[in-house]
């Protein structure tokens, strides 16, 4: 898909479509990559387009919602759940293995440092509701860890439209 074909998205849609894919890729389903829509939506605000805090509060939004259906999963059906996507995908079964451990000996801080690490930064979501973690302090550990992830990705889309603007 061209950068675009993304672009006739994002100004048919809005800032709707930067919170929709960014939604998609917290819940670790088929979309874009919200790598690539980040960094674009950050390059679409150095244009002016939409406003940067704008997209920075779209995406820790969708980041956090997808994050809390995930919790939520994990806590209310967890081991079902689990039992199935390890059918479905029994090559992540160590890394989610791991991450439950992690959990179990490092709480919140596992979760920040997660949060930051592709793959494991959408999948710790389902150990976190099945170890029972602390909702509060679940989201407060993964609302800066999605923060810091997603300003770098629109911030270097961001700071990266500028240079290519004033070329």
């Amino acid at each position: 898909m061209s950068i675009q074909i993304l672009t006739d998205y994002f100004l048919q849609y809005g800032a709707f479509f930067i919170f929709l894919i960014v939604l998609l890729e917290y819940l670790n389903l088929p979309g874009f990559p919200a790598g690539v829509i980040m960094p674009l939506s950050g390059i679409w605000a150095s244009k002016g387009e939409i406003h940067f805090g704008v997209v920075l509060i779209l995406t820790v939004l969708a980041g956090l919602i997808g994050s809390w259906l995930l919790y939520l999963i994990g806590r209310l059906g967890g081991k079902t759940v689990l039992g199935w996507y390890f059918r479905k995908f029994p090559t992540q079964e160590p890394l989610i293995r791991e991450k439950m451990e992690m959990l179990r000996k490092k709480g919140c801080i596992g979760v920040f440092i997660s949060k930051l690490l592709p793959v494991a930064r959408t999948l710790i979501s389902i150990p976190a509701g099945m170890i029972r973690m602390n909702f509060w302090t679940y989201t407060v550990s993964s609302f800066f860890g999605v923060l810091v992830w997603n300003l770098v990705f629109v911030g270097a889309g961001y700071f990266l439209g500028e240079t290519a603007i004033l070329a």
